[in-house]
């Protein structure tokens, strides 16, 4: 009996350090930042406190979780500061998709002109620019 027990342990032990056998992809991270309308802060924070179910389900079929938008005044001027974990196979395909969804077009018709570019992604027609991660504690 005594046995059983051990190697049922050791069973729970290597799923665990194995991922339960699943071929899970390791999620990767992503922060980004852009400036936000002073005058547009209420209306964007209203469209994020009921995103539209079509968005929120096109970004879980693309592989985006853990997504996060947070808002900091800096001196004089807003910006937003996003994270989310990516856990598919092919980030820019997925990228794609999300891009080609028409409710998502429509949410970014009304979101895009509350937010301020940085100069680099403006440069690339952007409206986010990723962060280079420094630092993450697990």
């Amino acid at each position: 009996m005594m046995k059983h027990i051990i190697h049922g342990i050791a069973l729970c032990v290597l799923f665990v350090f194995a991922g339960c056998g699943s071929s899970a992809t390791k999620a990767r991270r992503y922060g980004m930042v852009t400036g936000v309308k002073p005058d547009k802060i209420a209306y964007y924070k209203k469209l994020h406190a009921k995103p539209w179910p079509g968005v929120v389900k096109k970004i879980a079929e693309c592989n985006i979780h853990n997504y996060s938008i947070y808002l900091q005044k800096i001196d004089d001027k807003y910006y937003l500061f996003s994270y989310f974990e990516y856990t598919g196979n092919d980030f820019d395909a997925d990228m794609k998709k999300i891009a080609a969804d028409s409710t998502t077009k429509r949410w970014w018709k009304e979101t895009d002109p509350t937010q301020l570019p940085l100069p680099e992604a403006l440069a690339k027609h952007q409206i986010w620019t990723a962060m280079p991660e420094l630092f993450h504690q697990q």
